[in-house]
């Protein structure tokens, strides 16, 4: 991480939190940043969702939720941020002072993009703001998305612009890649421009498919997949969809890929997980062709990364070294909560969070919805 030299305004302390696609849980991670420069990112708490928060959670991400349900279902998520939040302090020693913002991302449910259409998209974060700020005690950021979506911007990914302060020294361009639910990439060019985009699925299929066919939640280290035969006829039916073809910047909702998941259903465990996981590390391959210019190296974050299987294909399919984030000495569990932390910052400090290359947005935005503490 940069050592902070030649800081334009005095490094804060914040504190981010996320709750991802694949619905494991919060992430909560201390960062000291000034919003361009990262200092150094301190403790860190991770809480896991039991079975019923996750039950909920999807039945509200397939629309089986009424308005009612959704607002019990948000209360008691910030509620639960609210709780790790405090845990984190004390973990850490501090008072409610020394934290100047809290980035709250909140749990996507809905992420339907504009395609460049301003005001025809929305993207849906269950989570209240100003409940959290009162609990807590501390200024909260959230809302990130909405701005850029108006706009007529994809509204995702959001944290290219973290993972550009994070490569800085690094030889260029380079390639982040996030494999959480969905799986997204940032190129980073020699003079810091960002490309961003969803490459395809992520996790998040694999992980329903391994649920409804052996009770798991997760295909650990991929080692379902690797037993399995892939149904290449599959794979290149979904390759040779739309939201391939398409330009990027460009995003997706974690339900986009659902035909596919019904398309599995008739293979046996470990040949769905095989095609499954390849449509993943493919559609990465494909996506490697919509890039200015090669990377010197792919570092890949997210669970992903801790699925022997897709790393593997990775490295057989991509023109460079694939690296997990800890080979670089970065916390991939960590490093979304960490990055919110940073766009809060950014936020306050009215600096761009979103960028033509990253979202499609017109111009930089700088944006999310302050809320004091209570």
């Amino acid at each position: 991480m940069n050592n902070g030299e030649n800081r334009r305004t005095e490094p804060v302390l914040a504190l981010g939190l996320m709750s991802g696609t694949s619905m494991d849980g919060i992430d909560a991670c201390l960062l000291e940043t000034d919003g361009e420069y990262i200092v150094r990112a301190g403790e860190n708490l991770f809480k896991p969702y039991d079975e019923g928060v996750r039950d909920r959670l999807r039945a509200a991400i397939s629309g089986k939720f009424s308005e009612d349900e959704k607002a019990a279902l948000a209360r008691n998520l910030t509620l639960a941020h609210a709780n790790l939040v405090d845990d984190l302090r004390i973990k850490a020693g501090l008072a409610r002072g020394e934290i100047t913002v809290v980035g709250f991302h909140g749990h996507t449910i809905e992420h339907q993009p504009a395609l460049g259409r301003p005001g025809q998209g929305r993207s849906i974060q269950l989570g209240d703001g100003a409940l959290l700020a009162a609990q807590t005690g501390v200024d909260v950021i959230c809302d990130f998305r909405s701005r850029d979506v108006v706009a007529g911007g994809e509204g995702a990914p959001l944290v290219p612009i973290y993972h550009g302060a994070l490569a800085d020294g690094l030889a260029k361009p380079v390639c982040v890649l996030n494999i959480g639910g969905v799986a997204n990439v940032t190129w980073i060019g020699l003079d810091r421009s960002l490309v961003a985009f969803d490459t395809g699925p992520g996790n998040a299929l694999i992980d329903d498919f391994v649920r409804r066919q052996t009770g798991k939640n997760y295909d650990d280290n991929g080692r379902l997949a690797a037993a399995g035969e892939v149904d290449e006829v599959l794979v290149a039916a979904t390759l040779a969809g739309p939201y391939f073809a398409r330009p990027a910047p460009k995003s997706l909702d974690r339900n986009d890929f659902s035909d596919l998941l019904a398309a599995v259903d008739h293979l046996s465990p470990a040949d769905g997980a095989a095609t499954l996981t390849a449509v993943t590390a493919r559609a990465v391959a494909k996506a490697a062709e919509l890039l200015p210019l090669p990377p010197e190296i792919w570092i890949v974050t997210g669970g992903g990364r801790r699925n022997e299987t897709i790393m593997t294909q990775l490295a057989d399919q991509l023109a460079a070294p694939v690296k997990p984030t800890e080979a670089l000495g970065w916390d991939g569990d960590m490093l979304e909560a960490q990055a919110f932390a940073y766009l809060a910052v950014r936020s306050l400090r009215n600096l761009a969070i979103t960028f033509p290359g990253t979202t499609g947005v017109p111009r930089p935005l700088t944006g999310a919805t302050f809320h004091p503490a209570g």
